[in-house]
C-alpha cells in the first residue's frame, strides 16, 4: 500500500532497522485500541500513551526525515520522545487507513463538516424568484443544417416550440456532426444515439399534443462523463471505471430529463477531472486542433465550440469550467457553491465541486441553470435560493469592480482591457478594488487532501497505475504526495479560507460584479474556494504563436509553434455576489451584445 506507513518503512534502513516496503505488507498490525493497558483500577480512563502498539518501528531519524516534508524542525530530545510514543498513540489512531480497513467509506459519504460559503455576518442579496428571458419572436428557420446546429438554445427552443423544427431532426443534425468531426476532437466518450432518437420522437409527440415543457424540451445536450446516467456508462474518463454503469440518474440529469431535454452524449473529461487527457486520448480544441481543449471539462468545451450538441453540463473544482470555456471560446457558468446539487456526480472535493452549464450564449446558460437549480437531499451542501434573472433589465448604474494591476499584467490582454473600457459606455461604473497580498496558493491543501481521500482506494490498491497520464503533475503522483500533507496545515488552510471569504464579502459590499482576466491565478483560486458564481464569455480574439497546455512543460514533448501566429478566442470572467447569478448574467449579456464575438465559428467545423 502507498501509505504513510510506507514512507516510514522506506526511510534509511540504518536508522530504522526496518524491512523494505511493498504495496501489501505481509503482517497485519496489532489491533488498535484506546483502552489503557492497566484497566484493573475501576474508573481509570484510557490514555493516548497506552494504546495497543500499532504500525512499523520508527526512530528519531524517521522524524528528522519527515520534518523535511512539513517544513518544521524539532530538537533531538523531541524526536526521541516522539519516536518512543508514536506506536502507542498516534499510529494506533491511523490504522483505519493504513491497516486492514474494517470500515469502507464510499465517496458519496460526505465529511462531517459541510462547507457553507455564507459565513456568519455575510449577507446574501434578497432575491425574488423571478426569471424573465429575452422577449422575441420566432426567427426564420435556416436552410443549412450547420446554421441550425450553431443556433443558441434560446433560438432552437423557439423553433421547436413553434413546431418549425423537430427534436428528431435536430438530434440527427448533431449525430451527423459528431460522426464527421469528433474523430478529430475526441470529445465524446459514449454516444447514446438510439436512446436520443427515441426521446426526441417522444418530445415531438408531446409538443404536437400541446404538452410543451419549456425552453429545453426536445433540445439535445451532452454531459461531462462524471454525472451518473441510468443504464449508460459513466466512466470519469479513467480506466478503472470505463465499464461502470450506474443504476440511477444523477440529480442534474434527472432534472434535465423532466424538462424534456434529450441526452445525446457523455462528454470527455481529463481522467477523474484533471486536465484534458482521458483513456481515449486527448480532447482537442476546435479553434486550434494542435492543442488540447483544456480541462477538465474538455469535452463540453470542445463539443460546444464545434456545435456537436446544443448545450452541455461541465463541472469545476479549481478552474475546470473557466479554462476550457476560455480556450474553446464558449460561455461557462460556474454557479454559487451549493446552488446545483451534486447527487450522483463523481466526487473530487466535497467542499469545492460545482456543476454548471457550458453553452453558446449567456442567456442559454441561465436557461439551463433554471432547470438544474435547487437543493437535493443527496447533497448536504445544497441550498435552495431564489434565482432572479431579467434578461432585459438595464445594467445602468451597476458597479463593476476590477483590480488595476491585474488588468495591466499578463495574463490580461487587450480583450480584457476593451471589456473594462466598455463598462462606462454601457452605463455602468468601473470601481477599483483591492485584495490582500496573501499566499492564496496555501489554500490548496484543502483540495488535495479531500481529493486524495475521495480516491484513497484507487491509490492504496495500485489501480492508479492503470491511468494514461503518469506524469509528475497527474493525479496518481499528486495523490501519493498528498498523503504526506500535514493535517495541521489542512486546518490552517481552512482557517485562511474563512479570512478570504470575509475579504470577498468586503469587496462585494463595494461593487455588484467583479471583472477579472479569466486565467488570473489568484482569482481562479479565490473564487473557487469562496464559492462565488462566475461567468466566462468570449468577447474577442487574440493571436498565439505556441499551443497552450494544462500540463507542466515536458522537454521530450514540446508544444507546437505557429508562424504566423494563430487567431483564437479570448474572453473575460465576471464574478458576482453569492447566489446572485442573475446580476452577473445581466452584465454578461450587455458585454455579449457589445462584443458579438460568440457568433464566429471555428474554421473547418
Amino acid at each position: 500500500m502507498n501509505t504513510r506507513r510506507q514512507f516510514l518503512l522506506k526511510a534509511p534502513v540504518v536508522a530504522l532497522g526496518a524491512a523494505a516496503a511493498c504495496r501489501n505488507p505481509g503482517a497485519a498490525p496489532d489491533r488498535p485500541g484506546g483502552t489503557a493497558q492497566d484497566s484493573s483500577t475501576p474508573g481509570a480512563p484510557p490514555t493516548f500513551g497506552t494504546m495497543t502498539t500499532a504500525g512499523p518501528p520508527v526512530s528519531p531519524r524517521t522524524f528528522e526525515e519527515a520534518e523535511k516534508l512539513v517544513r518544521i524542525a524539532h530538537t533531538p530530545a523531541e524526536r526521541e520522545q516522539m519516536a518512543g510514543a508514536w506506536n502507542r498513540s498516534i499510529s494506533a489512531m491511523m490504522e483505519r487507513r493504513v491497516g486492514p480497513r474494517t470500515v469502507a467509506i464510499g465517496s458519496d459519504v460526505h465529511p462531517g463538516f459541510v462547507w457553507n460559503p455564507v459565513l456568519p455576518g455575510v449577507e446574501v442579496p434578497r432575491l425574488a424568484d423571478r426569471f424573465v428571458p429575452t422577449r422575441s419572436g420566432v426567427p426564420p428557420l435556416p436552410d443549412a443544417d450547420e446554421d441550425i446546429a450553431y443556433a443558441p438554445v434560446s433560438t432552437l427552443s423557439r423553433w421547436i416550440g413553434a413546431r418549425r423544427l423537430t427534436s428528431e431532426r435536430l438530434v440527427r443534425i448533431y449525430l451527423d456532426r459528431i460522426a464527421r468531426f469528433d474523430g478529430q476532437l475526441r470529445s465524446v466518450i459514449t454516444l447514446v444515439e438510439a436512446e436520443a432518437l427515441e426521446a426526441a420522437r417522444a418530445a415531438d409527440a408531446e409538443i404536437a399534443a400541446g404538452r410543451y415543457r419549456g425552453p429545453l424540451h426536445g433540445i439535445p445536450y451532452g454531459v461531462k462523463d462524471l454525472l451518473d446516467t441510468a443504464g449508460i456508462a459513466t466512466t470519469y474518463g479513467a480506466e478503472p471505471w470505463r465499464n461502470r454503469v450506474p443504476e440511477a440518474d444523477s440529480a442534474v440529469v434527472a432534472r434535465l430529463k423532466d424538462a424534456g431535454a434529450v441526452l445525446l452524449a457523455k462528454l470527455s473529461l481529463g481522467a477523474m477531472a484533471l486536465n484534458d487527457i482521458w483513456f481515449g486520448g486527448q480532447t482537442m480544441n476546435p479553434w486550434l486542433p494542435e492543442e488540447g481543449a483544456s480541462g477538465s471539462s474538455a469535452g463540453p468545451g470542445a463539443a460546444m465550440a464545434a456545435a456537436l450538441v446544443a448545450f452541455t453540463i461541465g463541472s469545476e473544482t479549481g478552474g475546470s469550467i473557466i479554462s476550457p470555456a476560455m480556450r474553446c471560446g464558449v460561455t461557462g457558468l460556474r454557479p454559487t457553491f451549493g446552488r446545483v446539487p451534486r447527487t450522483g456526480a463523481m466526487t473530487l472535493c466535497w467542499s469545492l465541486d460545482k456543476l454548471g452549464p457550458m453553452t453558446r450564449t449567456v442567456e442559454d446558460a441561465m436557461l439551463v441553470l433554471r432547470v438544474i437549480d435547487g437543493a437535493d437531499a443527496g447533497d448536504p451542501a445544497g441550498r435552495s435560493v431564489p434565482l432572479e434573472f431579467e434578461a432585459e433589465r438595464p445594467v445602468r448604474g451597476l458597479r463593476v469592480g476590477f483590480v488595476p494591476a491585474w488588468m495591466e499584467a499578463a495574463p490580461a490582454t487587450d480583450v480584457d482591457r476593451a471589456a473594462l473600457d466598455a463598462v462606462g459606455r454601457l452605463g455602468m461604473s468601473a470601481v477599483e478594488v483591492s485584495l490582500p497580498d496573501w499566499p492564496y496558493g496555501s489554500l490548496f491543501p484543502v483540495l488535495f487532501a479531500e481529493a486524495a481521500a475521495a480516491f484513497e482506494d484507487l491509490t492504496l490498491s495500485g489501480a492508479d497505475d492503470t491511468l494514461a497520464a503518469q506524469v509528475p503533475d497527474a493525479w496518481p503522483n499528486l495523490f501519493r504526495m498528498t498523503r504526506f500533507l500535514s493535517a495541521v496545515d489542512f486546518v490552517q488552510a481552512d482557517r485562511l479560507r474563512r479570512l478570504v471569504c470575509l475579504e470577498m464579502a468586503r469587496v462585494f459590499s463595494e461593487v455588484d460584479v467583479l471583472l477579472v482576466p479569466s486565467l488570473r491565478d489568484e482569482m481562479l483560486t479565490i473564487g473557487n474556494f469562496t464559492g462565488h458564481p462566475s461567468l466566462t464569455l468570449r468577447t474577442g480574439f487574440v493571436e498565439v504563436s505556441k499551443a497552450r497546455s494544462d500540463w507542466a512543460p515536458d522537454p521530450e514533448r514540446p508544444l507546437p509553434t505557429f508562424d504566423p501566429p494563430r487567431r483564437v478566442p479570448h474572453g473575460v470572467t465576471l464574478l458576482g455576489r453569492l447566489f446572485d447569478e442573475g446580476t452577473v448574467a445581466r452584465v454578461g449579456l450587455a458585454l455579449e451584445r457589445e462584443f458579438p464575438a460568440w457568433m464566429e465559428r471555428p474554421a473547418g467545423f
